[in-house]
């Protein structure tokens, strides 16, 4: 199979940096266009990128040119950084002229013709793409959003239960590091020995976002009904460098013993494992029984960052279970996410 040319929106930034990396040893996409901000155009990405990812920027993408975010890029799909105040036009404008853009901002993640993907979760909502081109006017092009870091992984926690026992009501406090805030981020006195109880917009996303998620595809009507299910979520930015950790609480439609959960996480089957894309893991949920685990430091890369890791599962005195659970932010809450929506729509026959 050739490579997909692909390009990157936003590739100086933070999670556009995570975007090459990762894309640079995917045996399955060829980076041929890197974009960014005006002050970084007609630039080699050596020149206009401060790397920080690790020692070296990618060979393949080091002599690059930087060009605007507009289409004319010399590739087939594009891999959405940008940030969410200027996303939501430049994707459209892309997908018009008929590139797959596979977004990792919030502007399109809840409008209803655009799926909103975790392949193990929902796959199926990929369907929605024919309805978006006929509800757009669009004949090639697609727009495919992944969705909020600290969303990913309180939904991949939830579907095998959700499927095994059905979930009425959750309660989520999140400790979500400091690389999820972009770069430069949290300035460092507001971070150093300190917790900040408010992220913005994010408590939002984690009470909708599961739940489109978590919907039945309507394929006729072009939608998704959303999961019937009620989320109180609190979110928090910690000093931690890279990995979510979520305390959750969660009433079940049907009663469960530990036995029950443990099973429906370690059985929980990833179809974009068994099609062979490249970035997905057989275990995209992996469950610990020591006392103290997951930590972030010891867990965030669970599956080369692309699994989550629940543990600490007991009852709750409120609700009927809880538990903890982790996911690295930028690698399965963002750019690898996104790579891998990529890769399960060349494995289903809907890209080139």
């Amino acid at each position: 199979m050739r490579p997909l040319r692909v390009g990157v929106l936003g590739a100086t930034g933070a999670v556009g940096q995570r975007f090459v990396q990762l894309l640079s040893r995917n045996p399955w996409f060829e980076i041929t266009a890197l974009a960014a901000s005006d002050r970084s155009t007609h630039q080699r990405y050596a020149q206009a990128c401060t790397w920080r990812i690790s020692a070296d920027i990618p060979a393949t993408a080091r002599d690059l040119p930087v060009q605007p975010c507009e289409p004319g890029l010399p590739c087939d799909a594009v891999f959405s950084a940008l940030p969410s105040s200027v996303a939501g036009p430049v994707e459209e404008a892309m997908a018009a002229e008929g590139y797959a853009v596979f977004s990792n901002a919030s502007a399109h993640r809840m409008d209803p013709d655009v799926p909103l993907l975790i392949p193990e979760v929902n796959g199926a909502h990929a369907a929605l793409i024919a309805a978006q081109r006929a509800h757009r006017g669009w004949t090639k092009g697609l727009l495919v959003t992944d969705p909020n870091c600290s969303t990913v992984g309180l939904t991949l926690a939830l579907k095998p239960l959700h499927d095994a026992f059905g979930v009425t009501q959750v309660m989520v406090t999140t400790m979500q590091a400091l690389s999820g805030a972009g770069y430069p981020g949290v300035p460092a006195l507001d971070a150093l020995d300190n917790v900040i109880p408010y992220i913005g917009g994010e408590e939002e996303k984690m009470a909708t976002e599961p739940l489109k998620l978590l919907g039945t595809l309507e394929e006729a009507r072009g939608e998704v009904i959303p999961a019937e299910m009620v989320i109180s979520a609190a979110c928090n930015r910690v000093a931690t460098r890279d990995g979510h950790l979520e305390a959750v609480s969660v009433k079940l439609a049907q009663p469960a013993t530990l036995e029950d959960l443990v099973a429906a996480w370690e059985g929980f089957a990833s179809e974009p494992a068994a099609l062979g894309c490249p970035s997905a893991v057989q275990a995209p949920i992996i469950v610990r029984r020591e006392p103290d685990r997951p930590q972030t430091y010891l867990d965030r890369d669970a599956g080369n960052g692309m699994a989550i890791t629940i543990g600490r599962v007991r009852s709750c005195p409120v609700l009927d279970w809880k538990f903890v659970v982790l996911a690295h932010n930028t690698i399965r809450g963002a750019a690898g996410g996104s790579i891998l929506n990529a890769e399960y729509l060349m494995a289903k026959g809907l890209l080139p």
